[in-house]
């Protein structure tokens, strides 16, 4: 029997809008005729428990429509999908926090929730008496928190700062110790939501190690809701896709964040194609740059995928010793930097008018998960450049196997780090 069931859930909200009165003139008597109306509105909504709305047009918004899943005890359950399309109201109306419009609920045990940071924290109170605050609200007796209190106070690493108020404790410490409360609560039912992206990158690998060894020998059930894909394929055996409140697919994690990212790529933040028409007044310039992994058009690459970048550039008269030089960057700081050294291309010397494609293989394992931009710049001897793109080509660099012990990453210093890589260029049209 399904620990959680879940059949044709749907949820409804209105929103209000403030008629348009740019256009025309408007007389003091239409302000007071449409305060008026509004005060009865809202207050036949109070006194009917309606959702009271801002506005003098109001429209519905289905935040969820026609949701329908089960999950089996001890499953973990992965939800995904882009901001707004419905995950955390989902979580939401199974944490019981709001009434769904449709449908119909059936959760078989304990739940516990992680919707927010600091959920249940008062700001003035320590995190010792928080610790026992938090855990009265998770539904946790007095005994039950005494007994775990210092496993709790050590999952959390705020030991130095246990009798200070939370007012003080920085998001971090918050995500910490709320988590720590929620994962000794040793509940049926979990649910976390995008909280965990707040700590650093160890304590998310000690949180996802926690909802493992919960799972894996305790035989919790947990529905997680991330933008971490890395998480979401390790933690999760099956996961579903919300898009505009419904869901779109179903099955296996990594097929679904699969599909998922490939339907992301459309995202203005990921460009793997660069392209433009003849400039003016140029003698030369790049007309178009693209980025590849063996056939990978997502944007969102493997750590262990080897890259591959061509440069195609037009030069209008023949110049001497013209290459490319590319910039790998993560919020505006360079990465590193990488020349065009192809040593054995008879090119090198003076370069004839005519369409180049220069290409350059990018070394496995070299950029750690996150997102990156590259800039492209055409260039002669001593450095003097003749076109230039920046932010041409955006990407994201992913880890399939967040636990692996023999990951290793190159290390990213402040500043340029020039390195010999792999270029080809060859001249491919007139």
């Amino acid at each position: 029997m399904p620990i959680i069931e879940v059949e044709n859930l749907s949820k409804r909200y209105l929103v209000g809008h403030q008629a348009d009165t740019s256009s025309h003139y408007i007389a003091l008597r239409d302000v007071i005729a449409r305060g008026f109306r509004e005060f009865v509105r809202k207050t036949a909504d109070m006194v009917h428990g309606r959702q009271i709305i801002q506005g003098d047009e109001t429209e519905e918004f289905w935040a969820l429509k026609d949701v329908s899943f089960e999950v089996k005890q001890g499953e973990v359950l992965g939800i995904i999908g882009r901001n707004g399309a419905g995950k955390s109201t989902l979580l939401k109306i199974l944490s019981r926090i709001t009434d769904p419009t449709e449908g119909r609920i059936v959760l078989r045990g304990r739940v516990a929730s992680l919707l927010e940071v600091g959920t249940g924290f008062h700001p003035e109170l320590t995190g010792r008496e928080n610790v026992y605050l938090n855990g009265a609200i998770l539904g946790m007796s007095q005994r039950e928190i005494k007994q775990k209190f210092d496993e709790i106070v050590a999952f959390a690493e705020v030991e130095q700062f246990l009798d200070t108020p939370v007012k003080r404790y920085s998001s971090g410490m918050y995500v910490r110790l709320a988590f720590a409360v929620a994962a000794h609560l040793e509940p049926e039912i979990m649910f976390v939501d995008e909280v965990l992206a707040v700590g650093d990158y160890n304590f998310q690998r000690k949180c996802l190690g926690k909802m493992q060894e919960m799972t894996g020998i305790d035989g919790r059930t947990v529905l997680f809701v991330s933008h971490n894909m890395n998480a979401v394929t390790s933690l999760c055996t099956r996961c579903i896709l919300l898009v505009d409140g419904k869901i779109k697919t179903a099955g296996r994690a990594d097929e679904v964040v699969e599909a998922y990212l490939d339907t992301s790529a459309a995202d203005e933040e990921i460009r793997l194609q660069w392209a433009r028409s003849i400039p003016s007044g140029k003698r030369a310039f790049i007309e178009h740059i693209e980025l590849n992994a063996n056939g990978n058009k997502s944007g969102y690459f493997n750590f262990k995928e080897r890259l591959s970048l061509t440069i195609q550039y037009r030069l209008l008269t023949d110049l001497y010793g013209a290459r490319c030089a590319i910039e790998v960057c993560n919020s505006d700081v360079v990465i590193f930097r990488s020349f065009d050294t192809d040593k054995n291309s008879s090119l090198l010397g003076q370069r004839k008018s005519g369409l180049y494609a220069a290409t350059v293989n990018l070394p496995k394992e070299l950029l750690k998960p996150g997102r990156y931009f590259i800039n492209v710049d055409l260039a002669i001897p001593q450095g003097a450049s003749i076109d230039r793109v920046d932010h041409a080509i955006r990407f994201e660099i992913v880890l399939k196997d967040v636990y692996a012990a023999t990951v290793s990453f190159a290390p990213h210093r402040r500043g340029i780090v020039a390195f010999n890589s792999d270029w080809t260029t060859e001249l491919v049209g007139s």
